[in-house]
């Protein structure tokens, strides 16, 4: 992946010209299949005098610059393990009520799992701890502190719990739906914008591991735990 940002020096009275040209330009960006993202801003101090921010899945065959005449100075970067988000929005850990409402809601799911004749055979022998490392694992998973990573070995370790498991979707739909429930049963946060982003990182989450427990499975064996946000699955960048 890579990221352009091109500066403009754009006189007042060619402005409308530049935003037109622009207006064209975004319809391109939008249906480009390279293009992840763009952003054009305009300087608080110098309204002349505007960035665009463009990310590429690839640096090969890029769009013409409509408003080329304008640029003042282009260049092309690659992407750092550095990035989050900043404290103005909450993490839907933080929205979810931290590790003790996760907990909360582990302690009740699997109480539920050890009594169902879908799911409760594959936990028939489980770790009385299950349920905290599960708190641990969704805490991290969804913005919190990085106890899983640290005292459990990350996702190489949750990996190890799904590898030749041969779980069923019948299986998988059973823990969506009993975990779903306990949501319910512990009061988690009900407003849609939370229960949207929960309910798809357990789809995607329980969807990798039924892939991954197969018998004839190759998973990917190193990877971060992935970090979920509000309506997006984790960027997973180049």
């Amino acid at each position: 992946m890579v990221i352009d940002y091109v500066r403009y020096h754009v006189p007042a009275e060619r402005m409308a010209e530049f935003e037109e040209a622009y207006r064209r330009h975004a319809k391109e960006l939008a249906a480009s299949p390279r293009c992840v993202d763009f952003e054009l801003t305009r300087d608080t101090g110098d309204p002349s005098r505007l960035l665009l921010r463009v990310r590429w899945t690839t640096a090969d065959d890029l769009p013409e610059d409509p408003a080329g005449e304008f640029v003042e100075e282009r260049s092309r970067h690659r992407p750092t393990p550095v990035r989050g988000q900043g404290g103005s929005v909450p993490t839907i850990y933080q929205w979810a009520g931290g590790s003790e409402a996760l907990e909360r809601l582990t302690e009740v799911f699997y109480g539920h799992v050890k009594n169902d004749d879908v799911i409760g055979p594959i936990f028939a022998h489980m770790d009385p701890s299950h349920p905290r490392y599960v708190a641990m694992w969704l805490g991290e998973v969804f913005g919190g502190p990085d106890g899983y990573t640290r005292e459990r070995g990350g996702y190489a370790h949750m990996l190890g719990q799904h590898v030749g498991k041969a779980i069923t979707e019948r299986q998988r739909r059973r823990w969506i739906a009993l975990l779903l429930d306990a949501a319910d049963e512990v009061g988690l946060p009900a407003d849609p914008e939370f229960r949207a982003a929960f309910v798809g990182y357990i789809e995607w989450g329980t969807r990798l591991a039924f892939a991954n427990s197969q018998p004839d499975a190759k998973p990917f064996q190193q990877a971060p735990v992935p970090r979920w946000g509000w309506g997006v699955a984790p960027p997973y960048l180049g």
